[in-house]
């Protein structure tokens, strides 16, 4: 069949008609392109012209397009990097987005047989499939429409299926398609479906036979962006310093009331929660962007984790969360990538990320990781429904373990320090704030850990680095409602200023830093509209703990005013001279002190707050110390 080669219009000089054949037009392309070399430009650029043309192409002018396509890919070793220049720079912002299949295949075509021809063409070949990621401005509205998403699906199996090739016809080109994918990535600015639509091919890519390559780097890069997004939206909107309130009076969750346990929030909720999210973030479109891109992910873990690759995609995350993440300034909701991760699978990706955090904890150089590991440990433990007790025990236990061995290293008289000792005071308000949240197991919690552990972490609240009077007022102010409600410690009655509120100390304040690490709780409530419903079914809200705390109220303690009772676990251990000391029986015999908690034991009028550093803090004395309930 004769096709007719035509100028292009206004980007070359008009050239006479000339009808060729199919076969005869190959010939012509490589006479062009030899000629071009000699310095004879018109059947060159006629051949240019041809493949410039994108829009409004006639029949003919389609069947031109594929002939000269699959013409040039007879023809490569003809081709030279220099004097054909504008030759391959018109091949290389081809988008097949514009053209229909016939196109699509001749182009796939020719562009596998440059890669395969020499290396020197193979960046220019994988750089033109990568930027068919993602369609030109014009397409994105047919994106909504059949024939666009049509359209999308021809594209990219295409440009999938030719990576693979190029990587099996030249064995190298992965180590240069992950610069390529990366160094193309769109940054926070771009348009929300295209960087959606670009970080959905990187994750097929993962996918894909290639992902044994490249996969790492893909997840790796994507993590960044999204810490990129994270960081961009202000967290000023959203919370802020204001350490008068209480961090639990500031959840989102607490605006919906008492919920029952796995019911569907009510129409006037969801509306009260939008009202809510719009208050903080307005029309962020980074907050809609990172919001999109973590379902997109949250979609691709779970087919991970049916396919049985959650595993070893889990072991990327786990090195990006460490060098990204983890050092992020207060990163606000890129961590829920982790938090939801670990509930596909909670004995093994969850607890490998707690094991992680606690390792990064007890053994990092860095002060501002160890401090943010332990932030990332008790929020994580805290919040996840997902992980059993018997776990949270025993990572509730390394932490009061490291804090109990800090506290016997410091020897001598000590003050208050929260500069010269943030570990330790981040790790004190970790294990506080970890109880207050785990509350309505605490019995449960201290029964699989035996005794010790209580009594250890009496032994760091009342030493003379006085965790309580440094930690978060809040955090504090909660644990001690705890301890009085489970009757676990002893505690004085509603006169002492528990209830009424602590003041943040220039202790406290100090302890945080400038960046205020010590008020950084990385999985409180997730605020992200579509993200959250991943989320929710598995995370523990407080308006869930404070339920359970209102019902523990109305078994609470009760005595007469001469009572003195209370429940204390014996002399315990005196960590280093000077400290506070428990009273001690006639042998001084550990074993002579009952920690049943059916049983009393007399004491004098201490106060829990005195033995932990109340003295110091200037908080009163009580005069009366209720009993534990028997039922307890």
């Amino acid at each position: 069949m004769g096709v007719q080669l035509a100028a292009e219009q206004g980007v070359v000089p008009e050239v006479e008609n000339v009808d060729l054949s199919d076969s005869e037009l190959v010939y012509h392309v490589r006479d062009a392109l030899k000629s071009a070399i000699q310095g004879d430009l018109d059947n060159y650029s006629q051949l240019v012209g041809v493949i410039n043309r994108d829009q409004y192409l006639l029949p003919e002018e389609v069947a031109l397009l594929v002939t000269c396509l699959k013409a040039l890919s007879g023809a490569v070793s003809c081709i030279d990097i220099v004097h054909h220049q504008s030759l391959l720079s018109s091949i290389i912002k081809m988008s097949m987005w514009n053209y229909g299949t016939d196109v699509m295949d001749a182009l796939m075509e020719l562009v596998v047989s440059l890669a395969a021809s020499r290396g020197q063409y193979i960046d220019l070949c994988l750089e033109m499939l990568v930027s068919n990621f993602m369609p030109p401005y014009t397409f994105l509205q047919l994106l909504n429409q059949p024939r666009g998403q049509a359209r999308k699906g021809q594209v990219l199996d295409r440009v999938h299926s030719k990576l693979k090739d190029i990587a099996d016809l030249v064995p190298l080109s992965p180590l240069r398609l992950e610069k390529i994918i990366k160094d193309r990535m769109p940054n926070i600015f771009t348009k929300e479906a295209l960087i959606v639509m670009y970080v959905e091919n990187m994750l097929k890519l993962e996918s894909s036979p290639l992902g044994e390559l490249v996969g790492s780097t893909m997840l790796v890069a994507i993590m960044d962006r999204l810490v990129d997004l994270d960081v961009d939206i202000s967290w000023d909107a959203i919370l802020q310093d204001d350490f008068t309130k209480g961090i639990f009076d500031i959840e989102l969750e607490d605006l919906e009331g008492p919920i029952d346990d796995g019911q569907q929030e009510s129409f006037d909720f969801e509306i009260q929660r939008d009202m809510w999210i719009d208050r903080f973030f307005g029309e962020s479109a980074s907050a809609q962007k990172l919001d999109s891109l973590m379902v997109l992910i949250f979609e691709y873990f779970i087919s991970c984790n049916e396919s049985g690759r959650l595993g070893r995609v889990f072991d990327t995350l786990l090195l990006s969360f460490e060098k990204t993440v983890l050092t992020a300034y207060k990163s606000k909701f890129a961590q829920f990538v982790m938090f939801y991760a670990c509930s596909l699978d909670p004995e093994n990706c969850g607890k490998r990320f707690a094991n992680m955090l606690i390792h990064i904890f007890e053994t990092s150089v860095h002060l501002e990781w160890r401090m943010s590991a332990v932030a990332y440990l008790a929020s994580y433990l805290a919040r996840a429904r997902f992980m059993d007790m018997p776990f949270v025990a025993d990572c509730l236990e390394r932490l009061v373990n490291w804090c109990y061995n800090y506290c016997k290293s410091k020897t001598g008289e000590i003050n208050p320090n929260p500069r010269a000792h943030k570990d330790f005071y981040a790790g004190c308000q970790a294990i506080m704030y970890i109880i207050c949240f785990r509350r309505g197991s605490i019995h449960s919690l201290f029964r699989i850990k035996s005794h010790l552990l209580r009594m250890r972490i009496e032994d760091i609240l009342r030493h003379s680095l006085s965790p309580l009077m440094v930690c978060l007022p809040s955090i504090v102010e909660e644990f001690l409602r705890v301890a009085e409600t489970t009757c676990l410690f002893s505690f004085p009655d509603n006169r002492t200023p528990i209830g009424s509120g602590l003041f943040e100390s220039e202790l406290s304040m100090g302890f945080g830093g400038n960046q205020r690490l010590d008020s950084f709780f990385p999985f409180d409530p997730c605020l992200l509209k579509k993200s959250d419903r991943f989320i929710r079914p598995n995370f523990i809200y407080w308006s869930m703990v404070q339920n359970t705390y209102d019902e523990a109220e109305d078994d609470e303690c009760t005595s007469d005013e001469d009572d003195v009772e209370v429940c204390i676990p014996g002399n315990g251990m005196d960590i280093v001279d000077g400290a506070p000391r428990r009273s001690q029986g006639d042998d001084g015999d550990l074993d002579e002190f009952d920690y049943n908690l059916n049983k009393m034991s007399i004491t004098p009028k201490t106060t829990l707050l005195k033995r932990f550093g109340g003295e110091q803090a200037g908080l009163q004395m009580p005069s009366r110390i209720r009993p534990c309930p028997e039922s307890l």
